[in-house]
């Protein structure tokens, strides 16, 4: 009856009704790869689970990373984490807060470290202080150091006729300024900041892998080292790739059978997993709505 009184209104419904079909099964799928992507959260009621974190790219910020590190550290159905690292480096104060991060979840559950491609400077600083390190032969490690570089652009002002001007407070305020010579005051006062960071570098592998000052002393010369020659150096304890890391950490835990690994839930996704369950729902409303019309 609704049909032929209204056979326009019928097939704008249907139609609509279509589309909001089409429009679910996408929106499903979209749901479905984030999940199998292991971006989505785990489920903490299943037992015997691995954590697995990435430290890739420069480290800047350590905040994300620490987040996740307590984030498995607190939940009782990851039993070991591994954490992946693939980076040259970065800035000194997030690598710290995150080897001390490291060193803390050890105290609670074993925590393994697996170097990708490279983990060198602050990548092999965050992964000193895992319980265990797994690196590839030909992983590019070490550069135990530390490195401030600076250009002086003083003669090239001149040239073009610009003369910069500088009012301070202190005489190191405008240290390594590109507008002036560095005088031997500046040098001393970097050479000693330079020193005390490279100090607390070598303090910390100690700590991490249990090896003597001395010894560190002899190769933390910021050389680079190959996965092969680290481990005969002690800063890596075995060569494998990031499943051997897995199965090492399941095994520290007492993990028995098949492993399962999963992964922090990626937070700059939240937005739109929101808006798809948002949109189902919404369309799952006004398809009910059209059927009782039309029926």
């Amino acid at each position: 009856m609704f049909s032929r009184r209204h056979p326009y209104l019928f097939f704008l419904l249907a139609f609509s009704s279509i589309c909001a079909a089409v429009f679910i099964v996408t929106t499903l799928v979209i749901v479905l790869a984030l999940n199998q992507s292991g971006l989505t959260d785990f489920d903490a009621s299943d037992k015997d689970k691995v954590g697995l974190i990435e430290v890739t790219g420069y480290i800047m910020d350590s905040t994300d990373i620490l987040e996740n590190i307590k984030t498995f550290r607190n939940d009782e159905s990851v039993r070991a984490i591994v954490l992946r690292v693939d980076s040259p480096g970065g800035a000194v104060g997030p690598s710290q807060e995150i080897f001390r991060e490291i060193k803390k979840t050890v105290l609670v559950k074993p925590v393994i470290a697996s170097m990708g491609a490279v983990a060198a400077s602050g990548g092999y600083y965050v992964a000193a202080g895992a319980k265990g390190i797994v690196a590839n032969p030909g992983t590019i490690t070490g550069s135990i150091g530390v490195i401030m570089s600076f250009t002086n652009l003083e003669e090239i002002l001149k040239k073009i006729g610009l003369a910069p001007v500088v009012i301070k407070s202190g005489t190191f305020k405008d240290t390594g300024s590109s507008m002036r010579k560095m005088t031997d005051a500046d040098r001393a006062l970097l050479q000693n900041f330079s020193d005390q960071i490279h100090r607390q570098f070598i303090a910390a592998i100690a700590e991490g892998r249990n090896m003597d000052v001395e010894k560190i002393k002899t190769f933390a010369d910021g050389r680079i080292l190959t996965g092969e020659t680290a481990l005969e150096l002690g800063l890596v304890d075995r060569m494998g790739n990031l499943e051997d890391a897995i199965d090492w950490a399941a095994e520290s835990a007492g993990i028995l059978g098949e492993v399962e690994v999963v992964h922090p839930e990626d937070k700059k996704l939240d937005w739109l997993k929101k808006l798809v369950e948002t949109t189902i729902e919404s369309i799952v409303v006004k398809i009910s709505a059209h059927q009782l019309i039309t029926g």
